[in-house]
């Protein structure tokens, strides 16, 4: 599943191309996909003009001049694909070119504008989906209600930090910090980057991590997530920036998938454990329980 890095990847790019564009068309091929009533979709989408492109943890909002938003999960496999005479964005299979080559089979959703262009949104595994909703009832959505804090905003503090772990105190801090009800966005890469940053055993329980850790934690996530967006997030996953180049953060992580090489700060033999069901990467010299 994509994590923050790569959604705000897509969100920047769609940002920079869907606004001012007006919806003249959409179809569907799978109704879990596009599960909207069609009274809606003629009277709220259908000629509404997108005005912005926002992000909430994993979840992206097309906001539309019917005061009414389509949200977005892309969940395991989820791509969206702009296709235009003259601008493309591609967040789709970094190793593949999907423009022109749309619409395929895994293609659930596609946005037509009265300007030619389109918007595609593919899922070959059919978990995400496109909601359209009326704007001001989406901090009422139940995940919406629930979700973590942005950890990239500036009132993310290590005290929020502090306060929002200590909800899964007797929990692994890798759990706690992949559970999005705790902190937003957050997933398996860049859980493992920010406890190697803080030189904190993932399995070590959040109760037993000291304010001075939390600090370090707090520091070395907020720093590896500017980074992973920066970088265009990780071609790990199916997303490409938007100029179409793959997100490269990869080239620069300290443990994830590293497992076999050398650690970055000291030299030691990187290995791969089971942490809160997932795999974890970690340094056995720098991060002891």
């Amino acid at each position: 599943m994509p994590e923050l890095p790569e959604v705000e990847t897509v969100r920047v790019g769609l940002a920079r191309l869907l606004p001012g564009r007006v919806i003249s068309e959409v179809s569907h091929d799978w109704p879990k996909s596009f599960p909207n009533v069609q009274a809606d979709v003629d009277t709220f989408l259908l000629k509404a003009s997108v005005t912005d492109v926002r992000r909430r943890a994993k979840v992206l909002f097309i906001d539309l001049s019917s005061k009414y938003s389509l949200v977005i999960h892309l969940k395991m496999t989820g791509q969206l694909v702009f296709d235009s005479a003259n601008e493309h964005f591609g967040a789709g299979h970094p190793n593949q070119s999907l423009i022109g080559q749309l619409p395929d089979k895994s293609t659930r959703v596609i946005l037509e504008f009265e300007d030619g262009s389109t918007l595609f949104f593919n899922d070959q595994r059919k978990f995400g989906w496109v909601k359209l909703l009326p704007t001001v009832e989406i901090p009422n959505i139940d995940f919406m209600r629930k979700v973590g804090p942005e950890p990239l905003l500036a009132d993310f503090t290590w005290q929020v930090m502090r306060d929002r772990l200590q909800r899964r105190k007797n929990t692994s801090i890798k759990a706690a910090l992949l559970d999005q009800t705790v902190i937003a966005g957050v997933g398996n890469i860049y859980a493992d980057e920010s406890l190697w940053g803080a030189k904190i055993h993932p399995a070590t329980l959040v109760r037993s991590v000291s304010d001075a850790k939390i600090k370090l934690l707090h520091r070395a996530l907020v720093d590896v997530l500017a980074l992973a967006i920066e970088k265009g997030g990780s071609s790990n996953h199916t997303y490409v920036n938007a100029e179409g180049k793959k997100g490269s953060y990869m080239n620069f992580a300290n443990v994830f998938r590293r497992d076999g090489q050398t650690c970055p700060r000291c030299g030691t033999t990187i290995i791969k454990l089971k942490v809160a069901g997932r795999g974890t990467h970690i340094c056995p010299k720098d991060q002891t329980l």
